[in-house]
């Protein structure tokens, strides 16, 4: 084999050994051995594709190579294998480069979410199932009615805001798809035990005193409550018999949990979208030791990308050099520098970035694409190094690949053509499985949004293509 690798994959990922050119090839399979030592080893692998067993070599390397696993992942990830599972905790910066450290890394990182789910759901559940049955309960120092911020019934009342209006995001997380409301392979044990007494989420969002009406935050932090919802919309999930959990009472979970521990920010309409397709990823990993601790994965990796964007979801610091607004304008002035016509035209046209460029920028176009061309997208914008400098990018390549039509159009039209991007994911009914998208897959969708909306731009690979040129020519 020379210079070829050995890899057989395992419960535990890919076994990688370097050959020494005693292998021998007999038909699709290649068999080889070796004398490390005294001990003698060997394996049988498949023929496998070439940019698989390039990634496959990186991700098995003792220590790897991030700066060759981005070269790798900026053109994108394969589906096969959970390579994308793996790539992602890697480029979030979860997993650490020294593959040594994992077992004890991913040991640690899921106890303490474990710890999460007992302080902030278990214990208040254990608390308010027995809260108000013994008069020492309500006393002239805490009662339902006290605002002080340290109060217990203050603090319930709060959370219940902000879960309620999680639950509502959640339930319509990706309507377009079957995944999000069928039961997880994997329920949280500690929750979904029938046996335990606690208030659950679903238990909270079913019997809290606010449940007649809908809570809302939005980023100038501004409280709406609506009239109450007699009946579930077509695009809301319902809930499963006990002792099963849908993968959006997942996602549920995980926004709750990072609402609790960043009071700060808490919690934002339009997070889901940036946690949905994460947990997506994680949830569909063929390898079930990942995919069964997929919620404490995804939890950590929302974190750490949170973390970067999470000045887009205040207001306080939009015109900051962090915040959105900055951002906006700087979609305008590399369009500017790219291509001063189309420039010119739409500032002819008064037709300002925060008309269509606050949701690209602010939910990384999760929201203007089905699920197959986000996770696309999202393979790019990981693996550069300045990704959300690259995110603009793709921002200019999606206007300059319309220029024509922008050029010709009125206000009306250009005004329409650049907010029905997101419509997109609305117009197909794509019915997803639970396995992970192919290429054949995403070529079928997109073929499908195209003739739903006419939209010039078919192809998200064009767009990212696109923007890698412009980033080149800088």
């Amino acid at each position: 084999m020379g210079d070829e690798w050995a890899l057989r994959e395992t419960g535990r990922g890919w076994e990688m050994s370097g050959t020494e050119g005693d292998g021998q090839r007999m038909g699709d399979e290649w068999h080889w051995e070796r004398q490390p030592g005294r001990r003698k080893q060997s394996c049988v692998i498949w023929k496998i594709p070439p940019l698989i067993a390039e990634f496959r070599v990186a991700l098995t390397e003792p220590k790897i190579s991030l700066p060759k696993l981005q070269e790798l992942c900026f053109n994108g990830i394969p589906f096969e294998g959970g390579l994308r599972s793996l790539c992602w905790k890697i480029l979030l910066n979860y997993l650490p480069v020294e593959q040594a450290q994992w077992s004890s890394f991913l040991k640690k990182q899921r106890e303490i979410y474990a710890q999460f789910l007992k302080e902030m759901i278990i214990q208040p559940g254990i608390a308010k199932a027995n809260l108000g049955f013994i008069r020492e309960d309500v006393t002239l120092e805490d009662h339902p009615l006290n605002p002080n911020p340290d109060s217990r019934w203050n603090t319930y009342f709060k959370d219940n805001e902000v879960l309620l209006q999680v639950d509502k995001d959640v339930r319509r997380l990706y309507p377009d798809m079957a995944f999000f409301q069928r039961p997880t392979d994997y329920p949280c044990l500690l929750i979904m035990d029938p046996q335990n007494e606690f208030e659950t989420l679903r238990r909270r969002v079913e019997q809290t005193t606010l449940k007649s009406q809908t809570v809302a935050h939005n980023r100038s932090g501004v409280t709406n409550v609506s009239s109450p919802r007699k009946t579930t919309s077509a695009n809301e999930y319902e809930v499963l018999p006990n002792g099963c959990e849908a993968h959006w009472e997942v996602v549920e979970r995980i926004l709750f949990i990072y609402a609790k521990l960043n009071p700060g920010i808490a919690y934002v309409q339009g997070m889901n979208e940036i946690v949905g397709p994460v947990y997506y990823t994680f949830a569909t990993d063929p390898n079930t030791d990942w995919k069964e601790h997929a919620e404490a994965d995804t939890f950590f990796c929302f974190t750490n990308l949170m973390s970067e964007i999470r000045d887009n979801f205040i207001k306080s610091l939009d015109d900051s050099q962090c915040g959105i607004s900055y951002k906006m304008e700087k979609v305008y002035s590399t369009l500017k520098e790219k291509d001063m016509d189309l420039y010119l035209k739409l500032q002819e046209q008064n037709i300002k970035p925060q008309f269509f460029a606050f949701r690209w920028l602010t939910l990384l176009l999760s929201q203007e694409f089905l699920l197959p061309d986000v996770i696309r997208i999202w393979d790019s914008l990981f693996s550069d190094i300045h990704r959300f400098d690259f995110l603009i990018l793709v921002c200019c390549a999606m206007l300059i690949l319309i220029r024509d039509q922008l050029l010709a159009g009125d206000f009306t039209t250009n005004m329409r053509l650049l907010q029905t991007v997101g419509s997109f994911r609305k117009a197909a009914r794509w019915q997803a499985s639970l396995c992970p998208i192919s290429k054949d897959q995403v070529g079928a969708v997109t073929v499908q949004k195209h003739q739903c909306l006419d939209y010039p731009i078919s192809d998200v690979d064009l767009i990212l293509k696109k923007a890698k040129e412009l980033q080149d020519s800088a």
